[in-house]
């Protein structure tokens, strides 16, 4: 039986997760300054693919769904994402913003699979969305605002992909991991040759910090995080641990101001805080995979 007591192990790796994926953005955001996103989407998913290629078998029956959540969860999400934080000066407002995909998810549930919400869930929802609105209208976001806007058009597309992994059945993280880099990763990487150009140079040009940050967004935030995340919730409630990932795109802020010298503002501040209660009350009330409501 599972237990909602966590024993120092699970405290330990629970933290991991939140540093690891918290951290990413991080990552992120030194890759797709030093690459161009799409491209650097594209080897992403390419090298995650032929890193988990033994684990790509699944059922005929699952294959749709597996795609589907590969289109949306993958190449939708991400393209849209890393082009969205290659626009945005701030990692810190992307780390909110991209917290939507969980009330996203939670009006797709009403609309598409007739679910039943109530006030608090409702209240949630609105003060979400209320906290990046807020965020918005900051003057340094402003100035990005069309990349933010992109970033809450990446969160929709993992909300969508968030609705199909729930009916997934008997597919392993691991395994949906790598079909989401096979299906993913080659037509990112045939975008990238149609709207972006000077790959090679930027690949020769690359720094060794820029590989590094490649590397951890593959296997700190696809392998580990994920990893850790599902140990978690074999041993716990997803209404317990879910809530607390939360603690990601806080540090996702801390780190983004003290290692890349974001500007918090009074509006980030109120903003971040409305949204991230406002998905909390959302984690709590609700049963949203806990290993998808993290994306980057």
């Amino acid at each position: 039986m599972l237990s909602s007591s966590m024993a120092p192990i699970d405290l330990a790796v629970l933290l991991l997760v939140n540093l690891t994926w918290g951290f990413n953005y991080v990552a992120v955001k030194i890759g797709v300054t030093a690459f161009p996103p799409v491209f650097l989407a594209g080897i992403r998913f390419c090298l995650l693919a032929l890193m988990l290629a033994p684990l790509l078998r699944v059922s005929r029956a699952s294959l749709p769904a597996v795609a589907a959540v590969g289109l949306t969860s993958g190449l939708l999400h991400f393209g849209l994402l890393f082009v969205g934080m290659r626009m945005a000066d701030d990692i810190s407002s992307v780390a909110i913003a991209i917290q939507l995909g969980v009330p996203f998810a939670t009006i797709l549930s009403v609309v598409l699979l007739k679910e039943t919400i109530r006030w608090r869930r409702i209240g949630g929802i609105v003060l979400a969305f209320a906290g990046v609105v807020v965020i918005g209208f900051d003057p340094r976001v402003f100035g990005y605002l069309d990349g933010l806007l992109l970033c809450v058009g990446a969160a929709f597309c993992m909300a969508l992909g968030m609705i199909v992994m729930r009916r997934l059945r008997g597919v392993g993280v691991f395994t949906l991991q790598g079909w989401i880099g096979l299906v993913a990763g080659p037509p990112l990487l045939v975008l990238s040759l149609l709207v972006e150009d000077g790959q090679g140079a930027a690949a020769a040009a690359a720094a060794p910090i820029a590989w590094a940050a490649l590397a951890f967004t593959i296997f700190g935030a696809s392998l580990i995080g994920h990893a850790g995340n599902y140990w978690l919730l074999q041993r716990h409630p997803v209404s317990l641990i879910a809530p607390l990932t939360l603690l990601a795109p806080i540090l996702g802020v801390v780190f983004g101001v003290t290692l890349l010298h974001d500007q918090l503002t009074w509006r980030i501040l109120i903003g971040g805080t409305m949204t991230l209660v406002g998905v909390g009350v959302i984690l709590w009330r609700d049963r949203v995979p806990a290993e998808t409501a993290q994306t980057t």
